[in-house]
């Protein structure tokens, strides 16, 4: 990857992160109570806060998602077999959505079907890139975009679960979602190349 397709990458995944936090947020105040639609400089002063949140959210993402690009490279020299590594990303994938769903619930007065909306958004989402990727691609595509998109959008989305807060995990979860997608779904183009299994 050149310096150019990366700065590509980078400052397209940045706008898409700051654009759907923007959204988001102008959503979620728009549900608050306290949220005066007349107040011009607290809402470009939020707009703006969204929008730097946003672009702070898809930096985290964009580390995510070389990160595992890394991982993924050594993981393919060491267990050689792509059907091997495809099972565990399968396992990984049931044990996020596990965790997200049942061990989140635990410890709280909630039932744990309050907890599986989010996991199941995720994975809805996860399903719909992975198979957007395979049209892209090939079907090899298919489970690491499943994985990536569902175990490490869960992992970059740690500070705002810690927090159990609906405002907190939709505000965080939204522009990682997007720039996740936008970042996986693009790869092939930026590298001019439809071989690759990503």
């Amino acid at each position: 990857m050149t310096l150019r397709k990366w700065f590509y990458l980078f400052w397209t995944t940045m706008l898409i992160g700051a654009g759907a936090a923007l959204i988001i947020g102008l959503i979620l105040q728009a549900n608050d109570q306290q949220f005066g639609l007349m107040g011009g400089k607290e809402i470009s002063f939020n707009a703006a806060t969204m929008l730097l949140g946003g672009a702070m959210i898809s930096v985290l993402s964009q580390m995510g998602f070389f990160a595992y690009l890394i991982i993924r490279y050594i993981a393919m020299g060491i267990v050689k077999s792509k059907w091997v590594w495809d099972i565990l990303q399968v396992i990984l994938v049931l044990i996020t959505m596990f965790d997200l769903i049942y061990l989140r619930h635990l410890g709280t007065d909630y039932s744990w079907l309050s907890y599986s909306a989010l996991p199941l958004a995720m994975l809805a989402v996860a399903l719909g890139t992975a198979l957007w990727k395979v049209k892209l691609t090939n079907r090899n595509g298919f489970i690491p975009t499943l994985f990536f998109m569902t175990t490490v959008t869960a992992i970059e989305a740690v500070p705002a679960l810690r927090i159990n807060s609906a405002a907190s995990t939709l505000f965080m979860m939204v522009p990682l979602l997007a720039s996740n997608a936008w970042q996986i779904l693009i790869l092939s183009k930026v590298l001019g190349s439809k071989k690759e299994p990503l």
